[in-house]
C-alpha cells in the first residue's frame, strides 16, 4: 500500500492503522483533514501539562482533551480509540524512551488522560493548494524535525526546548508560506524561523533529530514551524515517570477538515 494513492476516509484510514494494515508515517493521508500529536500522561500530571501546552500555544496548542481514562475522543473522532488507532506510538519512563508500540491496550490505565495537539500536516494542503510544493510528501518521507536553543515556557513540572519542523520553501514563496499559514494558529500557524539554522541551534541541517533529512535546493529557503514533537523533547529533559506520546510523523487523524481550525 502507498502512502500516496492511499486517499481513504479518516474512518478507512484509522480501522487499516487499528488493523496493522497501515504502519506508517501519515504524511499526505486524508488531505484536508486535521492530523494531530498526542501526549498522554496520568491523571496527576495532566494539570501541569495543560498548563504546560497553555504557555506554549505554539508548539503545543491544544485540540482536546480526553476525560481520564476515556480511550474516544468524542469531540474529534468519535468512534476512535486513542490505543489502537495511531501507527505508532513512543513510551518514555523517567525520562527515557523505553520502547515504541503500535497498541497501547496492554499498558492502559483509568488514571491516563490524552491530550490531541495541533500538527503542521494539517496546513500542508493549503500549503499544495496556494502551489507550494512540500518536498518530503514527493518524496514519501517524514518531515525533518529538530530539537532547538529555544526554551520553551516551563510550568510546574515540565520544561524543555522547542522543536521545529523544516520544510524547504522557494525564496520567492516564503511570505505567501507565512500568509498561508497564519490562518492555522491551531496547528502551529506561521513559522516560527525563516533561514539561519544555526541561530536556533541546529548545527546540521542534513542531519534531523527526528524524522528524515530533506533536500534544500538552489534558491530555496529552510522554514522553521513549532512543532508537536516538543513534549518528547521535553519528555526527555523533565523526566516524568510515565508518558506516551506518537511516534514522530505518526499521526491521529481526525474527522475534522483543516478549514475547520482556519481564521480569516
Amino acid at each position: 500500500m502507498s502512502i500516496n494513492t492511499l486517499t481513504h476516509s479518516p474512518q478507512e484510514i484509522r480501522a487499516l492503522v487499528r488493523s496493522g494494515e497501515w504502519k506508517d508515517v501519515t504524511a499526505g493521508l486524508a488531505p484536508g483533514h486535521v492530523q494531530a500529536n498526542l501526549a498522554i500522561l496520568p491523571k496527576e500530571m495532566a494539570f501541569d501539562f495543560m498548563l504546560f501546552c497553555q504557555r506554549n500555544p505554539k508548539p503545543c496548542p491544544i485540540l482536546e482533551v480526553l476525560e481520564p481514562g476515556q480511550t474516544e475522543p468524542r469531540l474529534m473522532a468519535p468512534g476512535a480509540n486513542m490505543c489502537t488507532d495511531l501507527p505508532k506510538y513512543r513510551v518514555f519512563r523517567d525520562g527515557e524512551m523505553v520502547g515504541e508500540e503500535e497498541d497501547l491496550r496492554s499498558l492502559w490505565r483509568d488514571d491516563l488522560v490524552s491530550f490531541l495537539l495541533g500538527c503542521s500536516f494539517s496546513f500542508e494542503t493549503a500549503l499544495l493548494n496556494a502551489g507550494i510544493p512540500l518536498r518530503h510528501l514527493e518524496a514519501g518521507k517524514n518531515v525533518s524535525m529538530y530539537v532547538t536553543n529555544i526554551s520553551a515556557t516551563p510550568a510546574g513540572a515540565f520544561s524543555g526546548p522547542m522543536v521545529v519542523s523544516m520544510r524547504p520553501i522557494h525564496h520567492s514563496q516564503v511570505v505567501r508560506a507565512v500568509q498561508v499559514t497564519s490562518r492555522f494558529p491551531s496547528v502551529h500557524g506561521a513559522p516560527v524561523h525563516i533561514g539561519e539554522p544555526e541561530a536556533i541551534g541546529i548545527k546540521d541541517i542534513t542531519s534531523p533529530d527526528y524524522g528524515e533529512p530533506t533536500e534544500i535546493r538552489q534558491g530555496e529557503v529552510p522554514v522553521f514551524w513549532a512543532c508537536g514533537v516538543t513534549p518528547q523533547a521535553v519528555a526527555l529533559q523533565s523526566k516524568p515517570p510515565f508518558m506516551i506520546t506518537h511516534a514522530p510523523g505518526h499521526m491521529f487523524i481526525t474527522d475534522w477538515r483543516d478549514e475547520d481550525l482556519a481564521v480569516l
